[in-house]
């Protein structure tokens, strides 16, 4: 046998043993960051379980007050959304956003995004490698469960399709959110990205303005205006 046969050899099984080490390096880097991404995961469950047990769930503000400020909300909404946001979704939608004190127009900004502005209660977003998201709020049958289960309530996945389920869940996780991070900035991208997501985006960008966040607070001051003037 030569001695460039030999050398050859040699370097062959050294980019074998390269080869083998670089793959074993890549599994355990995909196994950390598997682990990471689960204690993070783990963090935010806790963190709402905490959140939804100190909450006490309340009857849907019934005064004359809130009925009306629903009512005109539920119009503007209908108006907006060339009669595909339902008057009844509005209407549920107002009393549920006074009730956890979040900005009804945020939610339905939210909605309109998530949806293309179809308001679809039916549509099937693209898949991901997370699975598909579902209805007119995109949750996905990876997070919706456990974000139900914290809210206290209940879960089957053709709920998803419901478009008072939908909304009632996107409020309860906006509502946790908002108080979780206090501005909407971070709450949005957060629900967005997931709160995972959030801390990578802040990580690479060093703020939490995205342009989900942005753009949904932009539009929802156009119904502030407009409330304000009438």
């Amino acid at each position: 046998m030569s001695k460039k046969t030999i050398i050859i050899i040699s370097l062959s099984f050294i980019l074998v043993w390269f080869f083998y080490e670089n793959m074993k390096l890549n599994h355990y880097i995909e196994e950390v960051y598997n682990l990471h991404e689960i204690k993070k995961l783990n963090n935010s469950m806790d963190e709402m379980r905490v959140y939804f047990n100190a909450k006490t769930n309340t009857d849907l503000a019934k005064n004359y007050e809130t009925w009306i400020n629903s009512t005109e909300i539920a119009n503007q909404l209908y108006e907006d959304s060339d009669q595909q946001f339902k008057r009844e979704w509005g209407l549920f939608l107002g009393e549920l956003a006074q009730q956890h004190s979040v900005d009804p127009f945020i939610v339905y900004e939210l909605l309109k995004t998530e949806t293309g502005g179809t308001f679809n209660p039916d549509l099937i977003g693209p898949e991901t490698r997370y699975g598909h998201a579902y209805g007119l709020a995109q949750f996905m049958k990876n997070t919706a469960p456990w974000i139900a289960e914290m809210a206290g309530l209940p879960y089957e996945d053709d709920l998803l399709f419901d478009p008072l389920y939908s909304i009632q869940l996107s409020i309860q996780y906006l509502d946790f959110l908002y108080q979780h991070y206090n501005d909407w900035d971070s709450a949005l991208t957060a629900y967005h990205r997931g709160m995972g997501g959030l801390e990578n985006y802040i990580d690479n960008n060093g703020h939490a303005k995205s342009n989900y966040a942005v753009t949904i607070q932009e539009q929802a001051k156009n119904f502030q205006t407009l409330t304000q003037v009438n």
